[in-house]
């Protein structure tokens, strides 16, 4: 349950930071309000997740997850261009999170 609750974490922080660029282009109070309790849900889910998993495997697939899905908002929603440059990195990214996964002491 601990994975399920990372990934959990991991695609509200993708939601929230994606709204982000949203909130920051034209304030208005639902989406702030919304942004924030993403936040919250977000790191609620995190600490879930590291009562059984090391912090050092938790936080870093958190944030990978994040940065992931975030750029692929990024490419869909706000038609960001995905260079093979972002490709290759968001590559490096999920493979040092697999790495991670398999290497650490769960």
């Amino acid at each position: 349950m601990a994975w399920l609750a990372l990934v959990v974490a991991g695609l509200l922080e993708t939601a929230w930071a994606g709204l982000l660029k949203t909130v920051a282009a034209k304030p208005a109070p639902g989406p702030v309000l919304l942004t924030a309790a993403l936040i919250v849900a977000s790191m609620v889910a995190l600490a879930w997740a590291m009562r059984s998993l090391p912090v050092g495997i938790a936080y870093p697939v958190w944030t990978g997850i994040g940065s992931v899905g975030t750029v692929v908002i990024g490419a869909l929603i706000y038609g960001e261009a995905l260079t093979s440059m972002t490709l290759a990195g968001l590559a490096f990214l999920i493979l040092g999170m697999v790495l991670l996964g398999l290497g650490g002491s769960h």
